[in-house]
């Protein structure tokens, strides 16, 4: 518990940063038109890699002992697969569509 209180001290301020974009994040996007999402995918499998780099990172440097910064970024790591996975397979799909079709 010690080191959960120790973590929060030291990054109380990034953890706040984090959770009101979050909430942020959610309200813009859930107000975009449905025409708007595609190209908003493609920015966000953008993002999302960038984010799976970094968490590749934070583990690289973490210590083997500092399991809140070891799951923060397996978390990292597994939502971001999820989104740019989704991502592509949903881009893909809809390119499917404009193909045209073999008689």
């Amino acid at each position: 518990m010690d080191q959960f209180i120790q973590f929060y001290e030291n990054y109380s301020l990034l953890i706040w940063l984090l959770v009101f974009t979050i909430i942020l994040g959610f309200e813009i996007i859930s107000k975009v038109p449905a025409v708007l999402h595609t190209p908003l995918m493609s920015g966000a499998n953008a993002i999302s890699g960038i984010v799976v780099i970094g968490g590749i990172i934070l583990i690289r440097q973490a210590d083997p002992g500092d399991f809140i910064t070891l799951g923060v970024g397996t978390l990292a790591i597994m939502l971001a697969m999820i989104n740019v996975v989704g991502g592509f397979s949903v881009t893909n799909r809809m390119l499917e569509m404009f193909k045209k079709k073999k008689s």
